[in-house]
């Protein structure tokens, strides 16, 4: 599986939470880019995070003037961060849980910046469906929990060290499909 560091954005935009709201849209439409971290006062601090949805709830949806209006006053702090060692799979289920789509990568120091469309371009989970390497992962091991007795006999440690493996996958397998399941009755 993937993780969030192999997928991240690197290069992050930061901004002050002085700055005004018109100084984080011109930054914005220069890189090109929907959101900004809010960089931390003192090293002790928090990040923040302001997106392009802040600004147009916040601002430009009560006709606000963005030259008055600073980015401490729109962004979200602390905000929602992710280890760069989290599986791709659980950054998703993250945002999606949290209903956001983007969040500050950071282990000790900002490492980057993981998005919804990150995950979309950049990881394997078309081309690799957790779903389908689990049932992988449970053949394999069921041939190897055969092997294991076949090897060391029946009552030995090994073959019942094997067919635990095998139930601990076949238990994901299942809460998996129980997690599909309360999806589908909403």
């Amino acid at each position: 599986m993937m993780k969030a560091k192999e997928i991240m954005t690197q290069e992050v935009v930061k901004i002050k939470g002085s700055a005004t709201i018109a100084a984080a849209v011109e930054l914005m439409k220069e890189k090109n880019i929907s959101c900004l971290i809010v960089d931390r006062r003192r090293d002790s601090d928090a990040y923040g995070i302001i997106t392009e949805t802040d600004i147009v709830k916040q601002v430009a949806a009560f006709g606000k003037d963005p030259q008055q209006v600073r980015v401490y006053e729109v962004m979200t702090k602390p905000c929602v961060v992710v280890n760069p060692d989290l599986g791709v799979e659980y950054v998703a289920r993250l945002l999606s849980q949290v209903n956001i789509h983007h969040a500050p990568v950071i282990q000790g120091e900002l490492l980057g910046l993981i998005s919804t469309a990150d995950i979309l371009r950049k990881s394997d989970f078309v081309e690799k469906p957790k779903e389908k390497l689990l049932e992988e992962e449970i053949k394999n091991a069921i041939t190897k929990a055969r092997q294991a007795c076949e090897i060391h006999g029946r009552n030995s440690s090994e073959c019942a060290v094997a067919w635990d493996v095998v139930e601990e996958l076949q238990a994901e397998a299942a809460h998996q499909k129980a997690e599909k399941m309360e999806e589908i009755r909403g």
